[in-house]
């Protein structure tokens, strides 16, 4: 299979694998609402999904490390998530919907990571990360998001909620028949490199730093995932004006994954990072502050294209240099599990204590603090690398 046919079908992927969380992400917790739960128990159910990304991307970074199945494992997690997710049609307790979300998050949380980790030797060239050919991937995913956010918002706006789990089986096939597309490739396994070691490079300062910059960064965007639908039913928004508001910010993601190659050699890897943080404290401010003044609305969500696709772009080029060969699987789980685990978790329990307590406004002020902690530790990975460069 060409270079350029293998690309398409890590796009079909991007694709299929984000219409499904399009609608799933946005929409769990207005199903959840639906059902008649309560505030703490919809945030306990919807940080599920980060809670399994403290150690599903790991275990499966890990296995695909080690045996080069990269592709096998995503067509194994993909079917597997598609079967448990029969569970949600069933009218289930607490429980019993938890651990259905359980076994289906743990089968999808280490899908992209190994996705990210086989693409990678498309998207470089000699050690260096091309962000214009991997952005004419990522761009389907944002695509994927923005149509299924968009017709999943109308269509629960006239019909209600009640077709969320039939919308879950149709992405959730979607996804398995696109990693059944993949090239049926193995990455071969170098005795050198299969045991390769993750902790001498997490023990390097700019490493340290870039992990505990992306943590607050990313939380900062867990309370948008898990909150934002809710802080503007809340404020009286319709699910179809909720729907197109997400819609924005991934058209705007859209257009800055299309153009990236443009405008990532500009500043530096860290420099994008300080940018992204404070950026990020800013777009919060405006949530928090002027949730009802639409053009300023608008622009906090235009302003995804820097607080999440310019960050995530940054966070894989960063990754792709410093987990070479067979340490990329484990790389990026350890970027799904820092950055997004711990954060996920976190974001989901302390947000619903916080808004159950002070109300949904109050969730986006800490979002905002945790874009400008986010900021100032990527200002200590741009000063290490100054130094660095200074040493020669």
């Amino acid at each position: 299979m060409s270079q350029n046919k293998h690309l398409f079908a890590f796009s079909a992927l991007s694709a299929s694998y984000f219409a499904h969380i399009g609608f799933f992400n946005p929409y769990l917790p207005l199903w959840l609402k639906d059902m008649g739960l309560g505030l703490m128990a919809i945030s306990v159910l919807t940080s599920v999904q980060s809670a399994t990304r403290l150690f599903a991307p790991y275990g499966w970074g890990w296995l695909s490390d080690h045996t080069g199945e990269r592709v096998k494992l995503l067509r194994y997690g993909a079917s597997a998530a598609l079967l448990i997710s029969a569970g949600l049609w069933f009218e289930l307790s607490f429980w019993p919907l938890l651990t259905v979300l359980l076994l289906m998050f743990a089968h999808t949380s280490g899908m992209m990571p190994m996705s990210e980790a086989a693409l990678a030797h498309l998207v470089s060239h000699g050690g260096h990360f091309d962000a214009r050919r991997y952005g004419r991937v990522r761009v389907w995913g944002s695509l994927g998001f923005l149509v299924t956010v968009v017709v999943a918002g109308a269509w629960f706006e006239v019909w209600g909620m009640g077709h969320f789990p039939a919308w879950t089986a149709l992405t959730l096939a979607a996804v398995t028949l696109s990693a059944w597309a993949l090239p049926d490739a193995r990455e071969g396994v170098h005795h050198s490199e299969s045991h390769g070691r993750v902790w001498p490079v997490l023990r390097q300062p700019q490493v340290a730093w870039f992990f505990a910059s992306a943590f607050f960064h990313v939380l900062a965007h867990i309370f948008i995932y898990i909150f934002f639908s809710l802080y503007l039913d809340s404020l009286g928004y319709s699910k179809t004006v909720i729907g197109l508001l997400w819609a924005l910010s991934v058209a705007i993601e859209v257009l800055w994954f299309f153009t990236q190659g443009r405008w990532l050699p500009r500043l530096s890897l860290p420099g994008w990072l300080v940018l992204a943080g404070a950026v990020m404290a800013f777009r919060m401010v405006l949530t928090a502050g002027l949730p009802t003044v639409w053009p300023l609305l608008l622009l906090a969500q235009a302003l995804h294209a820097i607080t999440f696709a310019a960050h995530h772009s940054v966070c894989i080029a960063w990754i792709t240099q410093h987990f070479p060969g067979r340490l990329r699987g484990r790389g990026q789980a350890l970027y799904s599990v820092l950055g997004y685990g711990l954060p996920g978790v976190l974001g989901g329990l302390v947000g619903g204590l916080l808004s159950s307590r002070f109300g949904l406004g109050s969730v986006f002020w800490l979002s905002a603090a945790c874009g400008a902690l986010a900021a100032l530790f990527a200002l200590r990975v741009w000063a290490l690398q100054q130094a660095s460069a200074a040493r020669g």
